[in-house]
């Protein structure tokens, strides 16, 4: 058994080496570990919550106001790490540009709302503050102008 895995390797690496057209420094050495990727968290945990935040796009569409990108994957800027996901966001603001950037956050952990936040992102751990927000300065700003 040994000896046939060693006829299929050199089989395999002259075959490999054809197809890099002599470029043998991949075949050199035992391939590099992949770094193991990291636990990302945040997101969408079920159906009844994807739900929710589709109701709440459709309720902002409504009012006039852009539908939130759900499932936002925030990146650190630097790096282009993911750091976390975001349920339903407005990474440019819901006022693109005019106004801070605003995540919903339902049923996410400390750390999720720790990124968001640090990142300058307005969170709301309801879909009831979040209306709130929206009426009261959003909506109530826009008619003053």
């Amino acid at each position: 058994m040994e000896a046939r895995k060693k006829l299929l390797a050199t089989e395999l690496n002259l075959r490999m080496e054809e197809l890099l057209h002599g470029d043998t420094k991949w075949l050199a050495g035992p391939a590099a570990a992949l770094p193991v990727a990291a636990v990302v968290s945040g997101g969408v945990s079920d159906e009844m919550e994807e739900a929710q935040l589709e109701t709440l796009s459709d309720w902002m569409e409504s009012q006039g106001l852009p539908r939130g990108t759900m499932s936002f994957d925030f990146a650190d800027s630097a790096t282009g790490k993911q750091k976390a996901v975001f349920d339903l966001a407005w990474p440019s603001g819901i006022q693109e540009e005019l106004s801070q950037p605003v995540a919903v956050l339902l049923n996410e952990n400390n750390d999720t709302i720790a990124v968001a936040s640090q990142a300058g992102f307005r969170c709301f751990a309801s879909i009831a503050e979040f209306k709130k927000y929206v009426q009261s300065e959003v909506l109530a700003e826009a008619m003053t102008i």
